[in-house]
């Protein structure tokens, strides 16, 4: 890598960084701007670990782990929380090397091991307490709901993260900006969130011994569950040791029905992102007292009037094994040309990735504006709206427009003539 630049990581690197199985010695550096970007290197490996998981599926349980629209959702909901870094440094980073520049107590070495075991534990001790607030207090909870909004379980869902969710994160990391070196906490921040994407499947059972540390496939279905036993349970990110220590672990016993208590029923990304904001503004003014207002927002999303904190626990629907995931009749060649417009726009969006410092911010602009338009008209597309044919018309419209006026290019130019097509 060029002095100062992100430096180059191998793919065996790469795949092991997806564990959080990289020593300090190949993942220690001096500054923020050597730090390689693993999350966006690591899409060739999520493509590849999806593969793999709809192979085992089939051969253990002779059905495949998911469907094409919740799949379609998923990823689209992934790609939307990805664009606002696009146009700008991660908030997390941001807010952490101000205060490591103006508030620091002191320095630790940043490469030492022991500074890169403390951060390890920093790290995902804040993302404990972030995600347990997260699902105890409304507002917070409306953004991170996304991630919960699916009824199916598998590597998919890893990547059906909010748009919202980072800017209530950011402050739970920034006691250890009063000594720990950004450089150090810009690779564990990236390490912990890739760790869980692995955790997101029903292929894996259980891990033995590993089961007590770390957290595992079983303890995340766990924590994805909408039976009574399973909520706001294993809030762990990386170690499950902070829900032994605090009280919040489950382990998984009966079968695990997932998504959320009362579900959506949507495929719509941006529906899906917004919707419970909408839901949190009408039950403030509709409910009465200046301080019953303020617990709509800050107390738990199953608070009401009269009722504790987090609501009742008797209030949280019955599981009977016969829920039936939303799943809207939709043609087989409809859910064919979603899929292949939707292969299209992922194509899109890492050309625009690896392109981005070439680009004009205008170009930039409008392609992100195309991103967002097409993964909405996929969710409308899927679940077979009447009003999908005439957004999906505009969209294609739109992409013969811009594509032949050159803002947009594959990265594989042998199918510039069959995306015209």
């Amino acid at each position: 890598a060029e002095a100062g630049g992100p430096r180059d990581t191998a793919p065996g690197q790469q795949l092991r960084a997806l564990f959080y199985a990289l020593p300090p010695g190949e993942s220690s550096f001096r500054t923020v701007e050597e730090v390689p970007d693993y999350v966006d290197k690591s899409i060739p490996f999520f493509i590849t670990f999806i593969g793999l998981e709809f192979a085992v599926s089939w051969i253990q349980k002779r059905k495949l782990p998911g469907r094409i629209n919740d799949g379609i959702s998923s990823l689209s909901l992934g790609i939307l929380s990805r664009l606002p870094d696009v146009l700008f440094r991660s908030i997390d980073l941001i807010s952490y090397i101000y205060v490591w520049n103006n508030y620091r107590l002191f320095e630790l070495p940043w490469d030492s091991p022991w500074t890169w075991y403390l951060t390890l534990l920093g790290v995902d001790f804040a993302y404990y307490c972030f995600h347990r607030i997260s699902h105890e207090v409304n507002i917070i909870w409306a953004a991170h709901q996304v991630h919960h909004s699916s009824e199916d379980y598998n590597l998919f869902t890893a990547l059906r993260q909010s748009v919202l969710q980072k800017y209530t994160s950011w402050m739970f990391n920034l006691p250890m900006a009063l000594f720990i070196p950004p450089s150090v906490f810009a690779v564990h921040l990236q390490f912990n969130l890739l760790y869980q994407f692995w955790i997101h499947t029903e292929v894996i059972t259980k891990l033995g011994p590993l089961e007590w540390i770390l957290n595992t496939p079983s303890h995340h279905r766990v924590h994805h569950g909408r039976n009574p036993y399973c909520i706001d349970k294993n809030y762990g990110g990386t170690l499950i040791i902070w829900d032994r220590i605090f009280g919040t672990f489950e382990a998984e016993d009966a079968k695990v029905v997932y998504g959320l208590t009362h579900p959506v029923n949507s495929f719509d990304p941006i529906m899906l992102q917004l919707r419970p904001l909408a839901h949190i503004w009408n039950t403030f003014w509709a409910t009465p007292g200046f301080c019953n207002k303020l617990s709509v927002i800050f107390k738990g999303p199953g608070w009401g009037p009269g009722k504790p904190r987090l609501g009742l626990p008797e209030e949280i629907p019955v599981i009977t094994g016969k829920e039936v995931p939303f799943n809207p009749p939709v043609p087989a060649y409809l859910n064919c040309y979603a899929l292949v417009h939707f292969a299209i726009t992922v194509d899109l969006y890492t050309e625009l990735l690896a392109s981005i410092s070439m680009l004009s911010q205008g170009t930039v602009l409008l392609r992100i504006g195309f991103i967002i338009l097409s993964l909405a008209s996929f969710g409308l597309l899927v679940e077979n709206k009447s009003n999908a044919g005439i957004l999906e018309i505009i969209r294609c419209l739109v992409f013969i427009g811009v594509y032949k006026l050159g803002y947009f290019r594959s990265q594989f130019s042998f199918l510039g003539y069959a995306y015209e097509v």
